[in-house]
């Protein structure tokens, strides 16, 4: 009798492990869904954000172009004009980020770098373990001796 209670009991102990690894696969999965989706909304939020700031640096390049001109025309010095070159870069720059293929040249860049110098973005001493963050933990909470007491 003892033996069949403790034969169900082990199935019973088997099937919750199951469903505990289950359980722990798709909170894991909605976790990594989440994290990519708020990655995604971030990256969102700065692309818009690149695309208002064109908009304003292109005024202020349309409206600076129309300067230099006038006063190239009016005064027939080309120094007026070299402001011209680098508020070009600036424009260029900021166009190819917001609407060009810059973030995938980025992320193949980054892709590569993953793939070929590993070493250059890996954390000085590795990954940190439960060990050595329980470690850490435990010795914050250790109590400190009070100043003048022996």
């Amino acid at each position: 009798m003892g033996s069949l209670m403790s034969s169900a009991m082990e199935e019973s102990f088997k099937k919750n492990k199951e469903f505990m690894v289950e359980n722990q696969k798709l909170m894991l999965e909605r976790q990594i869904q989440m994290q990519n989706k708020m990655r995604e909304k971030g990256m969102a939020m700065q692309m818009a954000g690149s695309r208002e700031m064109l908009n304003w640096i292109g005024s202020f390049y349309a409206v600076a172009s129309l300067a230099m001109l006038m006063g190239f025309a009016k005064t027939k010095n080309p120094g007026v004009l070299v402001p011209f070159l680098p508020l070009s870069f600036v424009v260029g720059y900021q166009y190819d980020w917001s609407y060009g293929n810059k973030v995938q040249r980025i992320r193949a860049d980054a892709e590569k770098i993953l793939q070929e110098e590993r070493g250059k973005v890996s954390l000085p001493f590795g990954l940190p373990t439960f060990a050595s963050i329980d470690e850490a933990r435990l010795a914050a909470y250790e109590p400190k001796d009070a100043p003048g007491e022996e």
